[in-house]
């Protein structure tokens, strides 16, 4: 598939601002209000819908986006959710529970850990120094292996993809705290299954994690084993 025509996939609607790192303290991201310009600020009230942090479009049928928050639910409305995977591990907030239920939209929970605090400035530093070794002409088994990786559960990511793959847990949103860096793990690993090449993968995943990109999470990618799963050509 032309890269131009995978990038059409992944058309950010961003409904916040993006905040420094993808760490874990499981309150939903606060999303900053939609504006409405001119005499409609005055008529938009309750029918105004709000997007999730980095919500995007993956496939037909399949969502991503950070951590939805009630300012979400009534746009979550209108994609026709059966189900959410949850790549966080704290219990899901009560609220979005409630929501969930009354909805009917199944939960599906994969606990990954996010980053802890000052592992960014740690990956900026590590990627300066790889970058230099990239000028060095370095091998890549020498560069990686001297990252600090952060732990992605090999299991936990084909256990979710196996809930994405069946058509039968669509519409499905995926998320984690920021839609950056699990999210971008798992699906990255789902382009894998849909035979993109590796540098439209990656730029994928730069594109939700910019400046927080990590070499880690795209050498997991790079690395997964998709031998076990069947080929899903593209929706679009």
């Amino acid at each position: 598939m032309p890269l131009d025509r995978q990038s059409q996939h992944s058309v950010q609607i961003r409904s916040s601002l993006d905040a420094d790192d993808d760490s874990d303290h499981l309150h939903p991201t606060l999303s900053t209000p939609a504006v409405v310009n001119g005499d409609d600020c005055e008529n938009a009230g309750d029918d105004l819908v709000v997007p999730p942090l980095n919500f995007a479009v993956v496939d037909n049928g399949i969502f991503r986006s950070g951590f939805p928050d009630s300012s979400n639910f009534s746009f979550l409305q209108t994609l026709g959710l059966r189900s959410i995977i949850c790549l966080c591990p704290e219990p899901y907030p009560e609220v979005s529970v409630d929501f969930l239920k009354s909805n009917g939209i199944r939960l599906f929970q994969f606990g990954i850990e996010g980053s802890k605090a000052g592992s960014d400035k740690v990956d900026a530093y590590v990627n300066m120094i790889l970058e230099c070794m990239r000028n060095l002409d370095m091998s890549a088994d020498q560069m990686y292996s001297l990252e600090p990786f952060v732990n992605i559960p090999d299991v936990t990511i084909r256990e979710a993809l196996k809930v994405i793959l069946d058509v039968r847990n669509r519409p499905v949103l995926i998320h984690c705290k920021r839609g950056k860096h699990r999210t971008g793990c798992v699906v990255g690993c789902f382009r894998k299954l849909q035979k993109w090449c590796l540098s439209s993968v990656f730029d994928e995943y730069q594109r939700f994690a910019a400046a927080k990109a990590r070499v880690s999470d795209q050498r997991f990618i790079e690395l997964f084993d998709i031998s076990g799963f069947k080929y899903l050509p593209s929706s679009f």
